[in-house]
């Protein structure tokens, strides 16, 4: 048993490490090859930290464990709500009242309704899966004609390259191309190491998948977006901090599960649609304050997303 706690968490290191070194490697060549960088930070960034959960539940449903891919998925999107923003609030006050996020709050919300009455239909399968990811193009597409309005009008852009994820100037095309390598290999390695031994985890204390799904594994491939938070929130970058959330989970919704689904038919336990569902929009809907109304994330909000999240927890490991 404790080798299959070693083994997770191995994993689930080379996972965030191999994660790190394919978004480094990625936006490199990508501006080495001319992409503006906020054209990078909208798509590779983007692909390249929800990698870890993209794998994780490619390999959940080739072991036919599903709840395991929903639960990453669904427990991702609510974990980066609640404690993705609430510890770095903590910490420092994000300034959210200067942030302009409506449009990709919209998506976002969009997303997760989409997801959800998806979901009522039992199972994720081919139909579902390109109703996500047509919708996931649709976003990408608008956010690109956006980039491109903001170039033709001559809009300084708001991401320099200097400040991009992973971007270096004098990284040598030899360290880029071993970034992709340690990320293309070590991803797979990763996820098959925490899939595996999360499910033996699982069996041993008579839990089911998607409660391992929800906790464990989710609050894992968690810890990158909340690592990001916490440098943006102490560097006064609150845009960098809630665009990192909001963009996270619409590729959570949209990308991992809408490839996941095209692997194999992923169905949802019915206790995703009697609770955990409803906490990730509710999660999602906590966000109105700083996206519309002006509101900073104080210490106070801080608090009281870390403690709804501790509850959400202890709610779930009781059923």
């Amino acid at each position: 048993m404790m080798t299959a706690w070693l083994l997770s968490g191995l994993g689930l290191v080379i996972l965030l490490l191999a994660g790190d070194a394919l978004v480094k490697g990625a936006v490199n060549l990508s501006l080495r090859l001319g992409i503006p960088a906020l054209i990078v930070s909208l798509t590779i960034v983007a692909f390249g930290t929800s990698a870890p959960e993209l794998l994780i539940s490619i390999k959940a449903v080739l072991d036919d464990v599903s709840g395991i891919a929903m639960g990453n998925v669904v427990g991702s999107n609510t974990a980066n709500v609640l404690l993705v923003l609430g510890v770095p609030a903590l910490l420092a006050t994000m300034h959210t009242s200067e942030c302009t996020t409506r449009k990709s709050f919209n998506h976002m919300i969009g997303a997760t309704v989409l997801f959800i009455l998806l979901a009522f239909r039992g199972v994720f399968d081919w139909v579902a899966s390109i109703a996500l990811l047509a919708a996931l193009a649709a976003m990408l597409l608008d956010a690109m004609r956006d980039a491109n309005a903001h170039r033709k009008a001559d809009v300084p852009c708001t991401i320099p390259e200097e400040d991009l994820e992973g971007a270096d100037p004098d990284m040598p095309r030899w360290r880029i191309g071993l970034f992709l390598i340690l990320g293309i290999v070590g991803l797979p390695t990763g996820a098959s190491l925490l899939v595996d031994n999360a499910t033996i985890i699982a069996k041993e204390f008579g839990v089911s998948d998607t409660v391992i799904g929800l906790t464990l594994v989710a609050i894992g491939t968690s810890l990158p977006e909340l690592a990001t938070t916490v440098v943006a929130a102490l560097r006064r970058q609150a845009d960098v901090a809630l665009g990192n959330v909001i963009g996270s989970n619409m590729f959570n919704l949209l990308a991992i599960i809408g490839v996941a689904g095209l692997v194999g038919p992923i169905h949802v336990d019915p206790k995703f649609l009697q609770f955990d569902l409803w906490v990730m929009l509710g999660a999602s809907l906590l966000l109105i304050p700083f996206v519309y109304l002006g509101q900073n994330i104080t210490r106070v909000w801080g608090i009281a997303l870390v403690a709804l999240y501790a509850l959400y927890l202890i709610v779930v490991l009781a059923g």
